[in-house]
């Protein structure tokens, strides 16, 4: 696409699916102020910014704001669109949403992360923009001047999020989001052991440096997760952060259960919102899990994550 060609609203064809709406096109949206949201849904800082997209749409829907979010999956199994809807479901979105599967829309704006932000005038070209977390505020201003609003921010009223879309604690984040399968994988321990793409037996070492991972059992480090061949088996990470969750599906039918200890110990009242008190969790579908929050000072701890059935798949720690 050339400088000129991405000043202008791009086609938005190409969609397996669109959730909560017919397909549309930009000269359908001609006459309202449009803002482009890409989205994943496994995406822990997507997550992060959803109460702020949502809060927008509903409070300028009115004046001529259309919210179009646009899902383009990041791992295989995001790609079930009846995944995708659940999610949609469960972030409360009733916005449009294109599921572009095979990234025709995604390529068509020449997109390059999740999440990202375009804001077009009611002329279908492109005002503003913005990559990842933050900037709410401003963010808002341009909505409002595209539709040539001025009143009190939402933004500032009391836009928060709860579960897994509160706001990262980012003073006492010191753990890098972490990919397990083998094309972006970092930092595994011990490295001399790693066997890709073939099932391999690996063993917990004695001690696990910050923020290292480390597999027990039987696992087969593929390139996109590592997955788990014997009944049971184990991903340890030591980490420093309020936050920790795991982005898990299952190669099987029945669910898998699961539990988390920190520091050898159930996790208590630091427990995420997809675990109890005593760390028992159950893998269903594809998603991200909230496996910790710290209900007390945050500080450098080991998680346990042990599985009950073969079958689970790992492929990407992230925190918050």
């Amino acid at each position: 696409m050339t400088a000129s060609e991405r000043l202008h609203l791009p086609p938005l064809g190409g969609a397996a699916a669109w959730l909560n709406s017919e397909p549309l096109s930009p000269a359908e949206l001609r006459g309202h102020v449009v803002l482009i949201d890409f989205w994943t849904l496994t995406c822990i800082n997507w997550l992060r910014t959803a109460p702020y997209v949502r809060a927008w749409s509903r409070a300028y829907r009115d004046e001529g704001l259309a919210v179009i979010g646009v899902h383009t999956p990041e791992f295989s199994f995001e790609h079930d669109i009846d995944l995708v809807q659940r999610a949609a479901a469960d972030r409360e979105i009733d916005y449009p949403v294109a599921v572009d599967n095979d990234y025709r829309i995604w390529s068509a704006f020449d997109n390059h992360y999740w999440p990202a932000l375009y804001f077009a005038d009611r002329e279908g070209i492109f005002r503003d923009y913005h990559f990842g977390e933050g900037r709410y505020g401003q963010s808002e201003r341009s909505i409002q001047r595209l539709l040539g609003v001025e009143r009190d921010l939402v933004t500032t009223e009391g836009v928060e999020g709860v579960g897994v879309e509160k706001e990262a604690d980012w003073d006492h984040l010191r753990t890098p989001e972490t990919y397990l399968g083998y094309q972006q994988s970092e930092r595994f321990s011990p490295p001399e052991r790693v066997v890709l793409a073939a099932p391999s037996s690996y063993e917990l070492p004695t001690w696990l440096g910050f923020n290292q991972w480390a597999l027990a059992g039987e696992w087969t480090i593929g390139p996109e997760k590592v997955v788990l061949g014997d009944a049971e088996g184990s991903i340890a990470f030591r980490f420093d952060a309020r936050d920790a969750n795991l982005v898990l599906s299952a190669d099987v039918q029945e669910p898998i259960p699961f539990r988390v200890l920190v520091d050898d110990t159930a996790p208590g009242p630091s427990h995420g919102v997809d675990v109890d008190e005593n760390g028992n969790g159950l893998l269903r579908e594809g998603r991200m899990y909230q496996l910790v929050r710290e209900n007390n000072k945050v500080r450098e701890r080991t998680m346990t994550i042990s599985f009950f059935a073969p079958g689970a798949a790992a492929y990407v720690f992230t925190f918050g």
